[in-house]
């Protein structure tokens, strides 16, 4: 039944506003007081000082674990100078705002790099980045000046204009030669109880930096935060005293205050227990389950649909789940592999995963599986990056490793000659090559590992990585694999949005691959998609 609109002829007595200036967790307290009292917001925020905020969270959160108060204080933080290791370990939140700096519009030959401590074999490590950044430099320079020579300037486009988007393009060839060492900067705006999760998961990494990343993380909620406005407050602190010096005290006192944003709410994150006592338990899982298993051939995308053991479907992508980020086989094969267990050693798989959680520990993502579209995605760790942004979907990670090998920065020639010329085009292809198996040289060195990486024929025996510190010498060329989960609204609106022309051509064609699952497993769905075929040629000085 539909009803006609019609204008009000009563007036609605709701009250609206904004609210600005008040301290997270003060404002925090503000909104839960709703629950809890008929005070309206300006009467609650009059009478509430940081310290009656901080006894009121210590009770209600902490000791009745009223979890949801967190979710109403937003912080902003700005993370610089932090690896793209520390970043992609960072930002893997379900429930995250921010902004990293982008491959395609920066230089980041400028940003430097980050050095773990291999004691003696720095110096050894160091070369084989700056060889790295060298490669980068030479394919940014290369591209750049091939897509100058086969693309003429419109005459309606200013020089500037011009050699900026080319720019752009030969960046987001260079890229796959940066390390995973590479330094970057990011801001994010998460709420409190995100941020706990988000420092006490950090906290348990097996990697020395991110566990640092966690502890400045916490220490920054319950600091002294940065005032933009600090200086200007100071100024005019200073013009007052020249009239009143006790009026510019006060205003010193309300103005010039120190603000800690977080302080209560994040300051008992700990290393997560559950999390690190898991790792452990489901990494020594995985390799007996896989033991003396190749690594299969797998596509770009593999769409793996639902368990056929109907009574035990739930079961098996749970324990495969689980599984799955301990290893580097396909998802498909370790659901296979789960799929023909006996019931109780499937049982056992899936007790592991919630054997070590503790009273206010949430089951591992692993135990969201289960429904909607399950795409298994191989591809190369730039682009994974961009695809990683997306949050409405659940998202496991493999570990990173040289196994799957890399991929060429060269846009398919499908239909047509593409505008981008390839690196054998170029003159550039042995060079890349060349770089990324010096790298990749360097890398089994300082692993252990002295497989052949072109192999597909390892266990997850051989896989294993004795120092997780050399995964800061791959390239984001490297290929890792995820699993993506997701509805077929949010299976829509990664194809339609990663396939659009402006996108990089990496993840462009990973958009393109889940349709083209989709339309093979579900034809009557395919209509919905409003794609951009990755096939035919686009014109790169297009934004």
């Amino acid at each position: 039944m539909s009803y006609p609109y019609r204008e009000m002829s009563t007036p609605i007595d709701t009250d609206v506003f904004a609210v600005h200036g008040a301290d997270p967790e003060v404002l925090a307290y503000a909104m839960a007081k709703y629950s809890r009292s008929a005070l309206s917001m300006k009467e609650s925020l009059r009478e509430i000082s940081s310290q009656r905020a901080e006894q009121f969270l210590n009770t209600f959160y902490f000791q009745y674990g009223h979890r949801s108060i967190a979710d109403l204080a937003h912080i902003a933080f700005a993370i610089e100078r932090l690896s793209l290791v520390a970043a992609i370990a960072l930002v893997d939140e379900q429930r995250w705002d921010g902004q990293e700096r982008s491959t395609r519009y920066q230089n980041f030959r400028k940003s430097g790099w980050f050095t773990p401590d291999f004691g003696p074999r720095t110096a050894e490590y160091t070369a084989a980045i700056e060889a790295l950044f060298a490669g980068y430099d030479r394919l940014s320079n290369g591209m750049f000046d091939a897509l100058s020579a086969s693309i003429p300037r419109p005459a309606e486009m200013d020089e500037a204009t011009y050699k900026r988007t080319l720019k752009a393009r030969a960046f987001d060839v260079a890229r796959y030669l940066l390390p995973l060492a590479t330094n970057t900067s990011l801001g994010q705006i998460v709420n409190a109880r995100t941020l706990e999760v988000q420092v006490s998961r950090l906290l348990a990494h097996p990697l020395d930096e991110v566990r640092a990343l966690g502890q400045k993380l916490r220490d920054a909620a319950s600091a002294d935060a940065w005032n933009v406005q600090h200086e200007s407050m100071r100024v005019l602190c200073n013009e007052i005293r020249s009239t009143s010096p006790e009026l510019a005290t006060h205003a010193e006192q309300i103005l010039l205050r120190e603000v800690r944003t977080a302080p209560t709410l994040v300051k008992y994150a700990a290393p997560n227990d559950y999390e690190i006592n898991s790792r452990a338990d489901l990494a020594a899982a995985a390799a007996e389950l896989m033991q003396g298993i190749a690594i299969a051939p797998a596509p770009v995308v593999d769409l793996v649909e639902p368990s056929r053991e109907k009574s035990a479907a739930l079961e098996v992508d749970l324990a495969a789940a689980l599984i799955y980020p301990h290893s580097h086989h396909s998802y498909r094969q370790i659901r296979d592999t789960v799929a023909a267990l006996p019931a109780p050693r499937r049982d056992e798989i899936i007790a592991i995963g919630a054997r070590h959680r503790g009273r206010h520990d949430e089951l591992a993502r692993s135990f969201r599986l289960g429904s909607g579209f399950t795409f298994d995605v191989l591809m190369d760790i730039g682009g994974f990056r961009d695809m990683h942004r997306h949050r409405r979907c659940i998202q496991l990670m493999q570990t990173y490793t040289h196994l799957h090998g890399f991929d060429l920065p060269d846009v398919p020639n499908e239909k047509g000659t593409p505008g981008q010329p390839t690196l054998a085009e170029c003159g550039l292809l042995d060079d890349y090559n060349q770089t990324i198996a010096a790298a990749y040289s360097v890398y089994e060195n300082f692993s252990a590992i002295k497989k052949d990486c072109h192999s597909a024929a390892h266990s997850a025996k051989e896989s294993a990585s004795p120092n997780p510190n050399a995964i800061y010498l791959l390239p984001l060329a490297t290929r890792c694999r995820s699993l993506f989960q997701m509805d077929f609204a949010e299976a829509v609106y990664i194809s339609e949005l990663r396939s659009g022309i402006a996108g990089h051509f990496s993840y462009r064609r990973v958009a393109w691959e889940m349709y083209q699952c989709v339309q093979r497993a579900h034809p009557s769905l395919a209509q919905y998609f409003r794609i951009s075929d990755v096939n035919i040629p686009v014109d790169l000085l297009q934004r």
